[in-house]
């Protein structure tokens, strides 16, 4: 069954910022093109398939693995509510505040 994907106003900051990060630290788009589409088609893949991504410590909270980045995702019975896509080299602490 797809699943209707909704965002958070965090998620759709944070993948804006991430985005933003590579531009200027490459001068170039190319880059963060590439990584979009690695977005899109890991949340494409989240939609058909939501038990894809990794178990945590909260019910039906799961993580999907993109690069260095965890797209963390909440499973309803209709939707996935995307809550947040973080750069696993941060703090491990700031991880724990988004499960």
């Amino acid at each position: 069954m797809v699943r209707k994907i909704i965002w958070s106003a965090n998620a759709k900051d944070e993948i804006i910022e991430i985005l933003k990060f590579w531009i200027k630290r490459n001068k170039s788009t190319a880059y963060s093109k590439k990584l979009n589409m690695l977005f899109r088609e890991a949340i494409n893949l989240i939609s058909k398939n939501s038990t894809i991504g990794y178990i945590t410590i909260k019910e039906n909270v799961r993580v999907k693995i993109v690069k260095q980045f965890l797209i963390i995702y909440e499973i309803t019975n209709d939707s996935i509510h995307l809550h947040s896509i973080f750069d696993n080299r941060r703090n491990p602490k700031e991880l724990i505040k988004r499960l």
